[in-house]
């Protein structure tokens, strides 16, 4: 990079640090902490959680997966045909479930329905997903950084770990919310301008539909299944896959719905979400045409394919980033990649942080404690959190081709169980305690045996898999007696 890409970097980094610490100044309690004093405006929490979704995985792999992954293209747009669907339970009767109960860790609504241990059981597994999760994100955002600084991956791993730690630390969630507001604007329009120098390279859309193969510009695939293969995309599969990796994200990940009972009221989190599905087609659009601009670039200049290390396709953007774009924009698409990374980042820990002191310190405590001690429990627990992501960044590389199949894999291992033991409790009568632990516990068995390959089933149909596997055990191992009043 040249200086003036350095000192446009550099000035992001620390801004959004100064953010996070003018927005931490009116904390006073682990509810200010963790959620804003629930007075976020809605629209901030509707972008807000389309950034942390859309993070840098969307932006580096997901443009690799559609225009270069063997077997990749406009099929990934399969999952975002779910997306309204997924929404309607969770703003007819989800999120105003957990509104009205007026609780923190989301994870305590399995509690009040359930018992102490089953809440305890599906926190653990939220933060044991979530955090290997955000490592996977992590890694992404230091593969660009790593490139455009010229230095190893292992410092920007580093580098992006520490700068979300910090503000996230002064800042909680009110820092997450605004920065995530800033960062999606900066991700968006790094999409555009990637887009544009790329069709000026290319010579336009014309050269896309000349040159890209017409299988990778099909979004429906009626003719795989996901059945007896591991490794294509058929739309039934990312559909009805999608639908219950949508529900379980926006339903039951502490990450998202922390988001929602920030918010004033049930119908601001309504609009949040209604926000969120508006917006979240186009700009995923956008990121997938950007992967078939670029693939239509290596077709005509393969020499770009030679930058790529070890020819993974992840690198595409990067290397594109770097070496075909001038200085300046260089250091702006930079800092979008940063901030994308760092709007995963930021939510995921604090999150992870609020699961841990209310679901596991808090009910340990042999007496109430002080809103100060909570609070300083909180952020020892962001500390920690933030250190255990960015660790295991270093282990992300060898899971799947790209990127965003590593991220997806693992969440569809553990949101399926995890979205089937809140369906139990929220929409059916019998369901009991000894039937929800069942339930999850042979859901991620189930789920971890198709993960490890005893079964030729492809990932994306482990998300509906393990939702009924949860569900049905669940009806079937309860008492006939109904469980707690809701």
């Amino acid at each position: 990079m040249k200086t003036l890409d350095w000192i446009i970097v550099i000035i992001y980094a620390f801004s959004v640090i100064i953010m996070g610490w003018c927005l931490g100044k009116r904390q006073k309690g682990v509810d200010d902490y963790f959620l804003a004093g629930r007075s976020l405006p809605w629209w901030a929490i509707g972008i807000s959680t389309m950034a942390t979704q859309l993070s840098a995985i969307s932006f580096i792999s997901a443009p690799a997966f559609v225009g270069l992954r063997p077997g990749g293209g406009l099929v990934w747009l399969g999952y975002e045909f779910a997306v309204p669907f997924a929404l309607i339970p969770l703003m007819h009767r989800i999120i105003p479930t957990f509104h009205q109960l007026r609780i923190i860790s989301i994870y305590q609504y399995l509690e009040f329905r359930f018992n102490k241990a089953t809440r305890r059981f599906v926190s653990i597994i939220f933060q044991i997903s979530r955090a290997l999760a955000t490592g996977v994100g992590i890694y992404a955002g230091a593969i660009v950084m790593s490139v455009a600084l010229e230095i190893p991956l292992f410092f920007t791993i580093c580098l992006i770990g520490i700068i979300a730690l910090i503000y996230d630390y002064m800042g909680g969630m009110r820092a997450v919310v605004f920065s995530d507001v800033l960062q999606m604007l900066i991700l968006f329009i790094g999409i555009i301008i990637c887009m544009v120098f790329g069709l000026h390279y290319i010579g336009g859309w014309q050269a896309v539909g000349n040159l890209i193969p017409p299988e990778r510009l099909s979004s429906f695939r009626l003719d795989q299944f996901g059945v007896g293969s591991r490794e294509n995309f058929g739309f039934l599969p990312l559909f009805f896959g999608g639908f219950f990796l949508y529900i379980a994200y926006y339903g039951f990940d502490q990450s998202q719905v922390q988001r929602e009972i920030s918010a004033k009221t049930v119908n601001d989190s309504r609009r949040s979400l209604v926000l969120n599905a508006i917006l979240r087609y186009p700009l995923v659009l956008s990121y997938c045409l950007l992967g078939l601009i670029l693939g239509t670039y290596i077709i005509q200049d393969p020499s770009l394919i030679e930058l790529l290390p070890g020819g993974k396709p992840d690198y595409l953007v990067p290397v594109f980033i770097v070496h075909r774009l001038p200085a300046g924009v260089v250091g702006f698409i930079v800092i979008a990649i940063l901030a994308a990374s760092m709007s995963s980042l930021d939510s995921s820990i604090n999150s992870l942080s609020a699961a841990t002191v209310e679901d596991m310190i808090k009910p340990v405590l042999k007496k109430p404690a002080s809103r100060e001690l909570l609070l300083r429990y909180s952020k020892i627990s962001t500390i920690f959190w933030g250190i255990f992501c960015t660790s295991f960044a270093f282990f992300v590389e060898n899971i799947s081709p790209t990127i965003i199949e590593a991220i997806n894999k693992i969440g569809s291992i553990f949101y399926g169980p995890i979205a089937g033991v809140f369906l139990l409790g929220i929409y059916t009568k019998k369901g009991d305690a000894r039937g929800a632990l069942t339930g999850g516990l042979c859901g991620i068995i189930i789920n971890l045996s198709l993960a490890f390959g005893l079964y030729s089933l492809s990932w994306l149909w482990w998300n509906l898999i393990g939702s009924f596997t949860t569900l049905g055990v669940g009806i079937l191992v309860s008492s006939k007696k109904s469980g707690k009043k809701r």
